[in-house]
């Protein structure tokens, strides 16, 4: 990986992160916490997307911050059901 898709991959993850707390609970959650988030969430939303055989639309950009945010909001609702 470059630099450049490195630095890339963490802005989609903070956006992601940060659109996934505000849905989830009303407000971010800290930069360095919504980036996490965000970033594990492209994981999930990059392995699960295609296992529902749903097709984003959009540029490179918006489908990845679309896939980063669904995977993200996935994380946030696993890490909700097994915190109560």
């Amino acid at each position: 990986m470059t630099l450049e898709s490195i630095l890339i991959a963490c802005a989609i993850g903070i956006v992601a992160g940060w659109l996934a707390s505000l849905v989830m609970k009303g407000a971010g959650s800290g930069l360095l916490r919504d980036m996490v988030i965000g970033v594990l969430g492209g994981f999930i939303g990059h392995w699960l997307i295609p296992k529902a055989g749903i097709a984003l639309p959009g540029g490179p950009y918006v489908v990845a911050i679309l896939t980063a945010f669904i995977g993200a909001v996935v994380l946030l609702l696993a890490i909700r059901m097994i915190a109560k």
